[in-house]
């Protein structure tokens, strides 16, 4: 599991890595398996819908002292045209695809989805007449 932060306490638990750093954003990996982090996610655990329990992000960043990345919409939207970019000219993913990969809806359908929504996001942005 990964969080986005913008920033992070001096000292991580021992399940919890920084994988990379840029100047306004931490990407950390959360090793989910680690008995502590298990522990951890039973006290915040809640009820989402009957029968789902489901742990808040902003609960557990903030006891563990990490302020939550707050990207806008168009910010995640860029974000994820770059990582279907780069999905599509993984050598593991063309490689699927030559022994026979063939998913109902693809990398275009996403990236097709993704600019309907860049689209919808610019025209709310421009002034109503």
């Amino acid at each position: 599991m990964k969080l986005y932060a913008k920033t992070i306490p001096q000292t991580l638990p021992k399940w919890a890595t920084v994988v990379t750093k840029s100047a306004d954003l931490f990407e950390i990996e959360i090793n989910d398996e680690h008995p502590n982090f298990q522990s951890l996610l039973e006290e915040f655990a809640t009820e989402i819908e009957p029968g789902t329990f489901g742990v808040k992000a902003e609960d557990l960043c903030s006891r563990l002292g990490i302020e939550m990345s707050n990207l806008s919409l168009q910010q995640l939207v860029e974000q994820a045209q770059t990582l279907i970019s780069l999905i599509a000219t993984h050598a593991h993913y063309e490689q699927l695809l030559k022994t026979g990969y063939q998913p109902d809806l693809n990398i275009a359908d996403a990236q097709t989805a993704l600019t309907y929504l860049e689209w919808e996001l610019e025209r709310n942005r421009e002034p109503s007449d």
